[in-house]
């Protein structure tokens, strides 16, 4: 569609402030808020029954996902792909799947842990206290694995990003929230299952809007998007596998497993792409590694949530 109607999807993509695209984030808008509604703050406090998950999403966030990615970057764009790809460039490609790794997602999680039935609350502070981390700790780590003493933090993008993603969102739904309880328990329940629709249109038109505003780079650099999409899948996979695997071990619920799993797989593809841009310069290598994450997160965490949903019955096994 990028192709046929360039002009049209040229203008949708430009619509946006510090690389945060104004259409797609009201469309995630469409996507979360039906989940956001559902958060009960009045019931915060239970969320340290699920410390365990905390801790487990924490990890493999901080401490095995950026460090993974730049282990399978330097496997596969340094090694295996290397005769495949420009060679002034490899530098730049595992840069950009680092800089996609270094961060988790804000804004699509909500998605994915609505199509889980994982618990709204604990997804919402998990994220919360994410970005908390985020100020501190993504400029450090990308510092240590680039290599690279002054690293320019995208604040802008940041923090835009967060009040588009998470506290616009979240006073809208708890304001309607308060609306609807007013009316009786039965109002709450009428509109969610109105509304809940409107996500899954929503998600299906963000994935054509993703793919028709990359669909140059698609058609321009076919074999090196594929390339770069392997370690970025397998990342998605094995990390997504191992938070899953960690909150069954250590027997945490499942409706915090799975959004556990997902929040660790996951990917800040906003701010990457920002970081990126302004490090290595919009034609860089490192800006089309940032862009293919921004293609295959969706369809990839779809597979996710789909594995999530069938293997409810092992998980729920005795350990």
């Amino acid at each position: 569609m990028g192709q046929i109607t360039p002009a049209l999807f040229q203008k949708i993509g430009n619509l946006e402030i510090a690389h945060v695209n104004i259409p797609v984030g009201l469309l995630i808008w469409v996507m979360i808020i039906p989940m956001l509604i559902r958060v009960d703050f009045g019931a915060l406090h239970e969320v340290r029954q699920h410390l365990r998950g905390i801790l487990v999403t924490l990890f493999v966030n901080w401490l095995v996902k950026p460090f993974s990615m730049a282990l399978l970057g330097w496997i596969f764009v340094r090694h295996l792909f290397a005769p495949y790809l420009p060679a002034d460039q490899l530098d730049s490609y595992i840069a950009g799947l680092i800089l996609l790794a270094a961060a988790p997602c804000t804004a699509m999680v909500f998605v994915w842990s609505r199509l889980v039935n994982g618990d709204p609350l604990f997804t919402l502070s998990q994220v919360a206290l994410n970005d908390t981390i985020m100020v501190f700790a993504f400029a450090p780590i990308v510092a240590l694995l680039l290599g690279i003493s002054a690293i320019t933090v995208p604040w802008e993008t940041l923090i835009i990003s967060v009040a588009l993603y998470i506290l616009i969102p979240v006073m809208i739904a708890q304001f309607w929230r308060k609306k609807l309880l007013s009316k009786g328990a039965g109002a709450l329940e009428a509109a969610m299952n109105k509304i809940g629709p409107w996500s899954i249109s929503a998600l299906l038109t963000t994935l054509i809007l993703l793919f028709a505003f990359q669909g140059e780079a698609i058609v321009r650099q076919p074999l090196i998007i594929a390339l770069l999409a392997i370690p970025i899948t397998i990342q998605v996979f094995f990390n997504a596998s191992l938070a899953y695997w960690l909150n069954r071990t250590v027997r945490e619920k499942y409706n915090v497993a799975c959004p556990s799993a997902l929040i660790g797989a996951s990917n800040f593809f906003e701010l990457a792409v920002a970081a990126a841009i302004s490090l290595f310069g919009f034609h860089s290598g490192a800006a089309l590694a940032t862009v293919v994450g921004v293609l295959i997160e969706v369809p990839l965490m779809l597979l996710v949530v789909n594995v999530l949903n069938r293997t409810q019955s092992w998980y729920s096994r005795k350990t």
